[in-house]
């Protein structure tokens, strides 16, 4: 409803624009500051002070904040006007979303602001920034006639692991503005209204700020004492009209770049900007107001002898004893007497060697420290530790190696950006080629707890690593820990990633349902591997297509094991503080904060819902009901719309039996309650049992098997539960599934 109004506004104010501009430049009689804040041409607040409509200022002196610069007859103040930067600052209204004891929206104090700029665009040097720590933020605007949008969410139980400083995702997320937007409405939403944490946090709330001069600096405080504040310092964008200069200049009458001033080439937005030629200073929009610099004076130069300042310029040259042209940089100028001239040839001959010996002792002793450093990081990091652990371990140093750091920075051309081949939320990956040829994945993480439990956990968890030896899990090769952030080094797998080749349309096509079934039963089997055959049990904590790596013959390869935990054989769960990918995340590992292997099954079956659909597992595109891929995919299988949801690059005419069961399997993965989710033993044994059943068929023959089930599944919605987990005997499955929060599509109103 509020992007309809900001469309209507914006085309009136289009209309407005072109009846025309003011041939308008400054007169005596014009205001020349309101409060604090100077007007300068093209704003004015009077008739003949600003150049068209979009320029015109007006000043209330009567206002109980003092005197206040609005733009036009709005409600958006000017806090600062700049003609050189073609900036202004403004304040923009907050948005609260305040709730009571009961759960219940606060009207009194939450609100769903909107901002029309009117000729102005928001600039890309402000940012999206969301408090709270039950916050669902959105940011919906116009640029260019189109809607654009962006978002952030942030949960946390308590206050305790909140940064003060640091608007990261915990308790504060912030986010860049999509460049041109000309109107915009912020929203809110609750994902629990604040329910569990209204001791310390009753309220979340959204603003634009300019983050160009550091107006916002997040603070806990913020999570109690936020509801006071109305408004926020952002920056708008402007320019002359809409044409560029080439355009412009041809209107000789109202161009205003002229006399010592010139358009902006370098300016690449709607409109055009002017400056002041080099040497010149003043108001570029005004004609003649550019006025000659004194670099003499002003000591802006860069003679050695003697300045003489021009117009638009100035020259050198030699002072009293020297002879020569004067060039810029004095090297023109000679001393006319020979024996100083000798003097000054063999005391610049002393200091360059005076210089070499200085170099040449500070080079090793910067080399001298970097080797200490390098020692102290290796020692910090377990290095001693972990060369105990592999001597003790027969043989295991044969397969893991202890890398320099010097082996790796020639590996990958000192971490050259055009080695990058992946980010993510536990650091960058790097592709190198090691000494013998051989091509590596080299891991750069981001953080690492620096304890001394933290440590003995990490090297523990390297070596156990290190001992995977599964077809179908990356293999850890080495690890360097002279780096204040330990590297990993692992085998590198060429082909991508599964979220590649089934997002990407040029991809989608090759990957057919019986590659897909493959790849899932791979996954499956290397994760019941974690789960089940590793010396110590390891839950993975973050699968998802973006962490499953395919080799040029599409086998699967498990990655990325920053976020994994290993679970002692005496322990069933693990609490632990929640990390994973949204859209993924176990719901009921969200919540109690218990791993088990169970939230692995989840987000496995997430990757099964992928494998079928062909569709994201989070994408705000889509409609709010569409918005996470399990829940709509659940609603889907109940209704009896299996078939209306598969991947249109399956080009399938019919539904196989084979999609029919993977899809019961990914039914049962998405369960709510952990203990009604089957194992990854179960699930890897089930999926080898189907592709069984596939490799004894033709690949060009569509299976018809258990036609009847399949024509039941598309028609039929009230007996769905006929072939769901005949075992459970449950008739509330997706009941359950309703009444849970799934993020991020809840609004919490």
């Amino acid at each position: 409803m509020h992007l309809h109004i900001l469309v209507a506004v914006v085309s009136v104010v289009a209309i407005l624009t072109s009846l025309g501009k003011a041939s308008a430049q400054e007169r005596p009689y014009c205001e020349t500051s309101c409060g604090n804040v100077n007007i300068t041409f093209p704003f004015g607040s009077g008739p003949g002070c600003y150049h068209g409509p979009e320029f015109l200022v007006t000043c209330d002196r009567t206002h109980s904040e003092g005197p206040t610069l609005f733009l036009r007859a709005s409600e958006i103040s000017i806090t600062n006007l700049s003609i050189s930067t073609g900036e202004i600052e403004v304040t923009s209204y907050v948005a609260h979303d305040c709730y009571d004891s009961n759960g219940l929206r606060d009207e009194n104090t939450s609100n769903d602001p909107s901002f029309t700029l009117m000729y102005f665009q928001v600039s890309t040097k402000n940012r999206f920034v969301a408090i709270g720590c039950d916050t669902d933020a959105y940011i919906l605007g116009l640029s260019g006639g189109e809607y654009y949008g962006t978002g952030c969410m942030s949960v946390c139980d308590n206050n305790s692991g909140i940064t003060n400083g640091s608007c990261s995702g915990v308790g504060c997320c912030e986010v860049k503005i999509p460049e041109g937007m000309g109107a915009f409405n912020l929203s809110l939403g609750s994902f629990f209204n604040h329910t569990n944490i209204l001791k310390f946090n009753p309220c979340s709330h959204a603003f634009v700020v300019n983050q160009e001069y550091n107006h916002f600096n997040f603070s806990s405080t913020n999570l109690i004492d936020f509801g006071s504040i109305e408004k926020m310092p952002m920056l708008l964008d402007w320019a002359i009209g809409n044409e560029t200069c080439d355009i412009a200049s041809k209107d000789t009458q109202n161009f205003l770049c002229k006399g010592n001033s010139e358009c902006d080439q370098k300016y690449a937005g709607s409109g055009y900007r002017c400056r002041c030629l080099e040497g010149y200073q003043g108001n570029p929009y005004i004609k003649d107001s550019c006025t000659n610099i004194n670099e003499c004076l002003d000591r802006n130069h860069v003679c050695l002898h003697k300045c003489v300042d021009t117009v638009g310029n100035y020259t050198c040259s030699c002072r009293r004893g020297y002879s020569g042209d004067g060039r810029k940089d004095g090297s023109g100028c000679t001393v006319k007497q020979s024996l100083v001239i000798m003097i000054a040839v063999c005391s610049l001959i002393a200091f360059i060697l005076l210089l070499i010996l200085v170099t040449w002792v500070y080079v090793g002793v910067k080399k001298h420290k970097v080797m200490m450093l390098r020692e102290k990081f290796f020692k910090q990091n377990g290095g001693i530790m972990l060369q105990q652990r592999i001597s003790k371990d027969g043989g295991s140093h044969d397969r893991f190696r202890l890398f320099t750091m010097k082996d790796l920075n020639k590996a990958t051309d000192n971490y050259d950006e055009s080695k990058i081949i992946g980010k993510g939320g536990y650091g960058t990956v790097y592709k190198g080629i090691l000494s013998d040829n051989k091509i590596v994945a080299i891991k750069k993480s981001k953080l690492l707890d620096q304890t001394k439990t933290q440590i003995e956990q990490f090297i523990n968890e390297v070596v156990i690593l290190s001992q995977i030896n599964h077809r179908n899990v990356v293999k850890l090769i080495g690890c360097c820990l002279e780096a204040e952030i330990p590297l990993l080094v692992y085998e590198f797998i060429p082909n991508g990633t599964l979220s590649d080749h089934i997002h990407e349309e040029s991809k989608s096509v090759a990957v057919t349902w019986d590659i897909r079934l493959r790849i899932a039963t791979e996954t499956a089997g290397a994760l019941s591997y974690l789960h089940y055959a590793a010396s110590v049990p390891i839950v993975h904590r973050d699968i998802k297509t973006n962490n499953i790596l395919l080799d040029d013959s599409y086998v699967a390869k498990v990655a990325d094991f920053g976020a994994s935990k290993l679970i002692p054989v005496d322990q069933i769960e693990l609490e632990t503080l929640v990390r994973g990918t949204l859209g993924y995340l176990d719901p009921e590992y969200l919540q109690t904060s218990q791993l088990t292997d169970k939230s692995d099954v989840y987000s496995f079956g997430v990757v099964l819902v992928e494998l079928i659909t062909g569709q994201k597992a989070l994408n705000f595109d889509r409609p709010e009901e569409e918005r996470s891929l399990a829940k709509y995919f659940l609603s889907s299988l109940k209704n009896g719309r299996l078939f209306q949801v598969l991947d249109q690059h399956l080009q399938l005419k019919e539904l196989p039996n084979e999609i029919i069961q993977v899809s019961r399997i990914a039914e049962r993965c998405l369960r709510v309650k952990g203990d009604e989710r089957p194992t990854m033993k179960e699930v890897a044994t089930e999926l080898e049992g189907i592709m069984a059943s596939v490799i004894q068929k033709h690949p060009w023959v569509q299976s018809i098997e258990n036609e009847e089930e399949g024509e039941h599944l598309l028609q039929q919605s009230a007996n769905y539960y006929a072939f769901t987990d005949r075992g459970s005997g449950s008739s509330s499955t997706f009941d359950s599934m309703s009444k849970q929060i799934t993020l991020p599509a809840a609004s919490g109103r």
